[in-house]
Order: C-alpha cells, then structure tokens, then sequence
C-alpha cells in the first residue's frame, strides 16, 4: 500500500498536510497495528499519523537531547560505562522513600536490590521509545536501528492467500450459490482445495468452539470461520458421496431476530442498514430543522458583522463628534431590530442523571471500541461514550464513522440511582449508559450530524461535543481544543445542537485553555450556563448544555504533567453557585421566560483527569465537588477500576484473573468483528493496542506505598510469578506472548495457531 495516500490528512482530503512525513517513518513500527488503515475512523486515522510524525521527529533528534541520565553519573564514567549503554544513573534515594514520578516498590520485587549503584527510579530505556531487552541486542551490544526506507519489510496480512468465494462461504459442498463473475473469478470455488491449501488452521481459542455460532445458532463467516471444525462436518449423500456441510442451531435461531442485510448483530443496537449510509452519501436524506436553523443563524451572524464592522463603528464615532447622537442612537436600534428569534425552540429533553454512584468511562479513540467499553460495564462502569466521530463523515455516512456508534445491549440498561438522590422529573427506568460524542470545526457539520444521529439512533443518551481533543490534524480543522479560542462559535454551535437534537440532551467535553498558564475554562463555562449578552436576548439564557466535562490539562500539556483538580474545584463551584441560586433571577430583568426556560433544569459537571483508584475518586467527589468523575487512562491500564469505586476498596487482582479478563476481551472482540481471518486480526489489533497500556500496572501487593498514581513510572520490577512479570513487561514481543497465551487453550501450543 502507498505510504502517501496512508499518511494523507485523513479529515480532509482535499488539504495536503502541512508537513508531510518521510516515507521512512513506517520503519521500526512494532506491529502493522500502528500504521493507518483503511477501515479506521478519521480519528483514529488522525492519531496514527501524528504519532508517527512524532516517532520521526524524535528519532531524528540528537541523541544527547533523547538521553536524560537522573543524578550524578560519574562513577560509571569511570567503569567505562558510556550513554546509551542502557545502564541508568545512580540514583541518591533508596526505594523506601516515595520519588516523585517514581512507583514505589518493595524491595523484594525490585530486579536492581536497594543500595546497588545502579538502583534508580526510572524504566531502563536505551534513550528511544524501545525498552531495553535481551532480545533487542545482537552479540551482546545493543542493536542499532536502520535508517531509511526499509523496502523489503513485511507486514503480512489477516487475509486468506487466496480467498474463497463468497457464493461458496455459507453453502454446502454441493449446493453452492451461482458465482457472477464465472470462470473469470479470482477467488477459490473448490471447498476442499480452499480448506486444504489456502485457509489457516483453526485456532484453538476458546476451547475450539466458534462464539458466533454459540450465540446465533449459525456462523456467518460460514466456511471462512478460523473455528470452522466446530460447525462442520463431512456426511455420506444418498448416491454414496462425501459432502461438506455446515451445522446450524435452529433452537438459537428463533431467538433472534434479523438485522439488516441479512446479517444478524446479536445484541447491538444503533445499527443502520447499507441503504440508509448510501442514502446519506448520496443526500437523499434531508436535514429540514438543521437547515432552516442554520440559514437563521447565518442571518444573524451577517447582521452580527454588520454592527461590529470597524468602519460602521468609525462612522458612528464621527456622526457623534457632529452632535448627531439621535441618528447615532437610532441606526443601533435599528441594527438591533433586524434580529429575529430562532424559526423553533428547543425540545423538551429526557431527564439524565450524574451522581457519585455513576462513575464514567471516558470517549478513548482507537480503545474505546464496542468490547472494551462491553467489558467495563461488566466491571461496574456506569456511563460509557463512544470513540470521537467526526461529523463530516457522519452525514456522509461513511462506514467507518458509523461503525463507532453501535452500542452493545448491555450499555442501553438504565445506570446505577441511589433513591437517596433528589432529581426533578428523573426516570432512571428510561435512562441508559451510552452516549455518542463528536467532533466539529463549523456549525452545519454539528447541527447536521446532530440531527442525523438523533433521527437514526434512538438509544443514545447524550450527544457530547468534544472540545478537547489536542491533536494536530484536529485542531488545525478548528475542532477539537480549537473551539476554545472561539467561545462565540462554541456556544452557537451547542444552542443548533440543543435545537436540533429532540429530546437527546446536549453535553460537551472541554480542557481548560490551549495553552499553559493562559486557562479559559472558567470563563467559557460562566457563558454556558449563564449566556452571552446577545445570544442570551436572542435565544434564551443559557446555552442548553446538560453537563460539562471538564479535563484538568491545557491543550500544551496533553497528557503530561498532573491534572489541575483546583481549577477543577472553581468551575464546579460556579455551576453549583447557578443551580443553587437560579432562582435569585426571579422578577428581574434577567428572569427567563416560561417558553424560553431551559430544556434542563440542572447543569451536571463532571472532572477529569489522572483517576486511577477509588481513593482519587472520592477526594474528587469531596473536595473538588463535582458531580461525577471520568476515568480514562486508568480503565485501559486497570478496568476494573470500576469494581474498586463500587466496593470502596483496592482489588489485588492476581494474574490468572488478568488473563481472564483478556480472554474475555477476545470473545468479545469476535463476537464483534466476526471469526473470519479480517475478524481475527481486528480483534489481535486492538488486543494489543489494549496491552500498550495494561503493561503499566502495578500490582498493589507489590507497592509500598498507596495510593497508586497514574503519572508514576515503576523501576524495573518482578512480579510474584511469572505470568505477573510477563503481563507488566514493556516490551512488544512479551505483548505478543501473552496474546499467544490468552489465545492458545493449549499453552505449549504453536504459535502458527495462535492469532
């Protein structure tokens, strides 16, 4: 595949990056899983390029600038020992005192003994992003990594060397379908030639047994299956033949009921047929109430420009120097009058709730897919979002926007309520988990999309724009954190979304500034719950926002530093100073009328930012005073982080139920994707993206110090078995095992029939 249509600008075609990488960026990537694939989201897309821009960036750097030796580094100067020899620096403090950045662990499990010279706190590095290892090094020294364009790599593929054809896959042996394309069809129409010389071995996983045909009754990957064997079998005909043919389940069959295209998706929800996303690539489905909003709000904003113009304004000034303040006065009030309300009002909205027994899963681009957020609900998660769609694709209804939509039936079950909760008006019977969030550089893109998902998707529970999203290629389209430069444009874009949406509440996900030192969270929070001059006398007080998110980091920072949770605490206090004292309004010129009252009687607000234990979460809830908490990073490093919430306590999970709850995800990522060779290989993808950030657990059993933090970087450490040290080895090729050992029923088993 061309590297130049990869690393293209995946949210807009049509503009070329402004830096466009070298093709020799793709070399040295630990799995194909880091290049951008066809079938990825523009988010997802937009995130792989930026991280290997990033990788090039630092690769070509000196290595003087990658190399940060902590302490005095003398005395193994003197032994002869070079930078970048992949020794740390000799470190002044002993483990038992807890470092900053530092992961205290016990003695016991340290792999350098407290004392030793070379004792630090730090990850071993040999000053790249590659952990040092003993399978990284060539005869003793540490193997240099090649430069260029590395031609003759190979990737591999998921797919069959020869596939077999779709009118043979799900029929038997001697009653295949009629192939269209005859004898000029590439693809294998011999059954038996395909399963002998072409298709894979069938894995072992899961005992053998396909869980596509376990929960439908039939297997739609048919002959394609890696689990074939189990819903197959060879039976003699009448006239004495052998035939191959598959098994199916009519029992499971009646239970479920057909999706669309003929295909059954067992327990999701928010699917839409293939018409209907051609449909909307073709505009064949109008956006009416988006449309019409829209042309009031251009309008508007022409009106908007026309009284701010610089030169109208000097005229002004001139006219007043001519003692002609009336004509002055009178052109304002005029201007003022060509304003007009908005064509309609809000709808009602469905009534949510966020509470201290609702902890969130944060919206987690590439991660956040259908069977990790299947899994954390399983472990006590109450709310859940999707992965960030952008809008454009949404109305254009390309697949791969789409596809982050679908919810499992598990996230559509009401959320957690405690009785002892006050809330006006709230149903938790008709309350779900899921919700959908989206991206947007200009207001017909959200308004548009809004309107679109609210008419196709009726089991969502909220629409959350993010405003916070720090990459690149996003911010440069004007979404994402961009949209907290132009609070003006946010706020109009949320009061279309509250317009369009019918009784889909609106949230939205900010940061607190672009840059650092310079937070403008504060005051873009006032103007959401409070509005703006104009807007306010227009459409209504507030901007309709049913809750805000905010994450306690600038766009600059990312994700490093720790999150500022008292800036946290001054916005959650000025939304509790609006829902406590709405009321103080009454009878004043401010007083809201009945038919422009809000659509929701309450702002919920929500923190985060470094939630990494039950213990962080309840200080949040008690000091900081919001609402709820979203967890992000923590959940992929420790799902169960919601159990933990839920009991109130540290959960010492030992290694073989880590294993479990990988072989968990696996079923739930074939069930998802299909047990096909694309299926298995999605589901090894995103398993492995998955271990990126579960290798940074640190088993509490093993620290001296508690609570955990997230920031904190372990020395290296041994676990209490050695199933415990492989799962928190930082090296790819351990990640590689442990999916060969949560894949394999037999662990002894070859490779070849893993994943």
């Amino acid at each position: 595949m061309d590297s130049q249509v990869l690393l293209g600008n995946p949210l807009e075609p049509s503009e070329p990056l402004k830096a466009e990488p070298s093709s020799g960026l793709l070399d040295g990537c630990p799995n194909p899983g880091s290049i951008p694939q066809e079938e990825d989201s523009a988010m997802t897309k937009a995130e792989k390029v930026e991280r290997l821009m990033a990788e090039e960036r630092d690769n070509d750097a000196p290595p003087v600038k990658r190399i940060k030796l902590d302490g005095d580094n003398s005395e193994a100067l003197l032994n002869g020992i070079k930078p970048g020899d992949g020794v740390p620096a000799v470190s002044g403090l002993t483990p038992s005192e807890r470092q900053k950045g530092v992961a205290p662990i016990k003695a016991e499990f340290l792999i350098y003994p407290p004392g030793n010279k070379y004792d630090r706190g730090a990850t071993i590095t040999n000053g790249s992003s590659t952990p040092l290892d003993a399978r990284d090094q060539v005869g003793g020294k540490r193997k240099e990594k090649s430069r260029g364009q590395n031609t003759n790599r190979q990737y591999g593929s998921s797919r069959d060397e020869k596939g077999l054809c779709q009118s043979r896959a799900t029929s038997a042996e001697f009653s295949p379908a009629e192939c269209r394309f005859g004898e000029g069809c590439k693809f294998e129409h011999n059954l038996r030639t395909y399963l002998s010389d072409w298709k894979r071995q069938d894995l072992r996983t899961l005992d053998g047994r396909c869980p596509i045909w376990e929960l439908k009754g039939r297997c739609d990957a048919g002959w394609k299956c890696r689990f074939v064997g189990s819903h197959s079998q060879e039976i003699t005909t009448v006239d004495g033949r052998k035939e191959l043919v598959l098994l199916e389940d009519k029992d499971s069959q009646k239970s479920i009921p057909r999706s669309y295209d003929g295909f059954n998706e067992t327990g999701v929800v928010n699917v839409i047929s293939t018409q209907t996303k051609a449909d909307l690539m073709k505009r064949r489905i109008k956006t009416e109430k988006a449309e019409t909003y829209l042309e009031w709000l251009e309008k508007n904003n022409e009106i908007s420009a026309k009284q701010n113009n610089p030169k109208s304004r000097r005229s002004r000034i001139e006219d007043d120097s001519d003692d002609d303040n009336h004509r002055s006065k009178d052109d304002i009030e005029d201007t003022r009058a060509q304003y007009t309300e908005p064509p309609f009002l809000p709808s009602e909205k469905r009534r949510i709730y966020f509470g201290p027994e609702t902890p969130v899963l944060a919206p987690l681009t590439t991660q956040g897919n259908l069977p990790f957020r299947r899994l954390c609900v399983g472990l006590g998660a109450q709310l859940t979002y999707s992965e960030m769609a952008m809008s454009l694709p949404i109305v254009q209804g390309q697949k791969s926007e789409w596809a982050l939509m679908k919810a499992h039936e598990t996230e559509v079950s009401p959320p957690r309520f405690s009785p002892n909760s006050v809330v006006t008006e709230y149903d938790n019977s008709k309350d779900l988990k899921f919700g959908a969030q989206i991206a947007a550089s200009k207001p017909y893109q959200a308004l548009k999309a809004t309107q679109i998902l609210s008419d196709l998707c009726p089991h969502l529970r909220v629409i959350d724009l993010n405003c916070g999203c720090p990459i690149d290629l996003i911010y440069r389209q004007g979404a994402g954190s961009a949209l907290l430069d132009s609070q003006s444009k946010l706020e109009k874009i949320l009061r279309g979304m509250n317009t369009v949406s019918g009784e889909i509440p609106i949230t939205v996900k900010i940061r607190m500034g672009t840059k650092d030192g310079k937070p403008n969270a504060l005051k873009l929070v006032d103007r959401l719950v409070y509005g703006s001059g104009d807007s306010s006398e227009i459409c209504g007080r507030t901007s309709g926002v049913a809750a805000i998110t905010l994450h306690g980091r600038s766009r600059q920072q990312r994700y490093t530093k720790n999150a500022d949770w008292e800036y946290i605490a001054n916005c959650a206090a000025l939304i509790k100073r609006h829902n406590q004292h709405g009321d103080d309004l009454v009878d004043t010129i401010r007083e809201t009328e009945g038919r422009d009252a809000p659509a929701v009687s309450k702002v919920y607000f929500i923190g985060n930012g470094d939630c990494y234990s039950h213990v962080d979460y309840l200080d949040h809830l008690q000091n900081s005073k919001v609402d709820s908490v979203m967890v992000a990073r923590g959940a992929l490093i420790k799902p169960w982080i919601f159990e933990e919430i839920e009991k109130g306590q540290y959960l010492d999970k030992c290694a073989s139920e880590r294993l479990a709850m990988i072989e968990q995800y696996v079923r739930y990522g074939l069930e998802t994707w299909g047990s096909d060779e694309v299926g298995v290989g999605t589901t090894r993808r995103f398993l492995l993206e998955w271990l990126s950030f579960s290798y940074r657990y640190v088993p509490v059993g093993i620290m001296e110090h508690l609570p955990p933090r997230l920031q904190d970087r372990p020395p290296a450490w041994r676990g209490r078995n050695e199933l415990e040290t492989l799962l928190g080895s930082d090296n790819y090729k351990d990640w590689i095992k442990i999916r060969q050992v949560a894949l394999t029923r037999q662990r002894e088993a070859n490779a070849n029939t893993a994943i």
